[in-house]
């Protein structure tokens, strides 16, 4: 019976920290990139990232350490971080990081540069 209940409160524990940074579409993304109202950050890596990546995203593997120097002033600003596609999770490095900055508007485009591929999007070199 133990087990059971420490396994529930481990599935509650795990949806909620997954839900720390809210879900963004394809579409809603490529509105705000033609707006001119995201940073987009892309944490694949260095090698990944010059062969193709969201347009306009910045390059988690270099400005890591100092993604304030890349980040808006205003702390409201839409902040969008993603990595590989729907199982990964290293795109929270970077959530995580801008939440640390104080940035509120932090978000995940959970289909990664898979699903962006898929959806036949374009790609920036």
């Amino acid at each position: 019976m133990k087990k059971l209940i420490l396994l529930a409160l481990s599935l509650v524990a795990s949806a909620g920290f997954a839900a720390e940074f809210p879900d963004i579409s394809i579409a809603d993304l490529k509105q705000a990139i033609a707006a001119k109202k995201v940073v987009v950050i892309d944490v694949n890596g260095a090698a990944s990232y010059a062969s193709g990546h969201i347009p306009g995203a910045v390059d988690f593997a270099s400005k890591g350490a100092d993604l304030a120097s890349v980040l808006p002033a205003d702390k409201g600003t839409l902040v969008v971080a993603y990595c590989g596609g729907p199982s990964c999770s290293a795109y929270k490095r970077a959530a995580n990081k801008a939440s640390e900055l104080g940035y509120t508007n932090v978000k995940h485009l959970s289909a990664g540069i898979s699903g962006w591929k898929k959806a036949n999007e374009s790609l920036e070199k």
